[in-house]
C-alpha cells in the first residue's frame, strides 16, 4: 500500500481526568460508543500492559467525526489515548515503543501517533513525513458503510498499478485504485461524487466512504459548503484545513500542557 495521510485541524475531542482509583471509564456524547471494544478502551490497556501501570482516569470522547466515515477517527483516538496517558503518568515511553504498540491496534494508528502528514508505505506503518501546502478541504460523507474486506477481496480491484516515488506533487494529483469499485458498489457514493463535479475534482479517502475536495481559498470552500448543503441535504459535509502537525501532538507540546 501506498498512501498520503493528510492530516486536518478537525477531528474528535477526547478529554481525560485523572482519577485516585475506578479503572478507566470512558463516556461519549454518543453513548453506543462507550464500550471495551472502543480503539480508545483497547489504546489504554495496550499501554497498561506495556508499561506495567494502572490507569484511573475518565475518558470523554466527543465524536465529530462521522462514524465509518473512513477518515481516521477511531484510529485518531487510539493514538491521542496513547500520547496522552503516556504524558500525564510520566511513563516515557519512547515513541518507537508507541509506535509498536499503534500498530497492534490499527494500520492507520501509527500515522497519528507520529503526527505528522506523511507518505505511507506497507501496511500504514513505514511513515515519511511530507509537508504539504495547508489548503481547505471539504469532507463529504453519504451515510454510507463501506465494507473495507469485500473490497480487498473483490476481482475488480487493480492490483497491478505500478510503485509510486515519494514525491509531493506526485502524491498530491495520484489516484485512488478504490474509487472505482467503491462507485460501482456503492450508488449513494457515486451520487456524492456527481454532487461535487461542479465545484472540483472530487476524491474518495482510503477506501471510504467519505470523499473530499481540495480548494485553496477558505472563502470559495466556505460557499462550495453551503451550495452542497443547500443542495443536497442527504449529505453531511464539514470543512476543515489541511495542516503538517497533528492538533494533539501540538497540545501536548505546549508549555500549558
Amino acid at each position: 500500500m501506498q498512501t498520503l495521510f493528510q492530516l486536518l485541524d478537525f477531528g474528535d475531542e477526547l478529554t481525560f481526568t485523572v482519577r485516585q482509583q475506578g479503572g478507566v471509564v470512558l463516556t461519549c456524547n454518543q453513548p453506543e460508543l462507550a464500550n471495551n471494544d472502543n480503539l480508545v478502551i483497547r489504546a489504554a490497556a495496550a499501554l497498561a500492559a506495556f508499561s506495567g501501570h494502572t490507569f484511573n482516569v475518565d475518558i470523554h470522547l466527543d465524536k465529530r467525526l462521522p462514524l465509518g466515515g473512513g477518515i481516521g477517527g477511531g484510529s485518531s483516538d487510539a493514538a491521542s489515548t496513547l500520547l496522552a496517558l503516556n504524558q500525564l503518568y510520566n511513563l516515557q515511553v519512547s515513541e518507537a515503543d508507541l509506535l509498536m504498540l499503534a500498530i497492534r491496534l490499527g494500520a492507520d494508528v501509527p500515522v497519528f501517533v507520529a503526527g505528522q502528514t506523511a507518505w505511507a508505505e506497507g501496511i500504514g506503518e513505514r511513515l515519511t513525513p511530507m509537508p504539504m501546502p495547508e489548503r481547505w478541504y471539504l469532507v463529504v460523507f453519504a451515510h454510507e458503510h463501506v465494507a473495507t474486506p469485500q473490497l480487498f477481496a473483490h476481482p475488480e480491484l487493480t492490483r497491478d498499478t505500478p510503485t509510486s516515488t515519494i514525491d509531493a506533487a506526485l502524491a498530491e494529483s495520484g489516484h485512488n485504485d478504490f474509487e472505482p469499485l467503491v462507485r460501482m458498489l456503492y450508488p449513494s457514493i457515486d451520487k456524492a461524487f456527481q454532487a461535487c463535479q461542479p465545484y472540483g475534482h472530487a476524491k474518495l479517502t482510503g477506501t471510504g466512504a467519505c470523499l473530499f475536495l481540495s480548494l485553496t481559498d477558505k472563502s470559495r470552500a466556505s460557499d462550495v459548503l453551503q451550495r452542497l448543503t443547500l443542495d443536497h441535504p442527504e449529505l453531511s459535509v464539514f470543512l476543515a484545513q489541511g495542516i503538517n502537525q497533528s492538533t494533539a501532538l501540538r497540545q501536548l507540546r505546549s508549555p500549558a500542557a
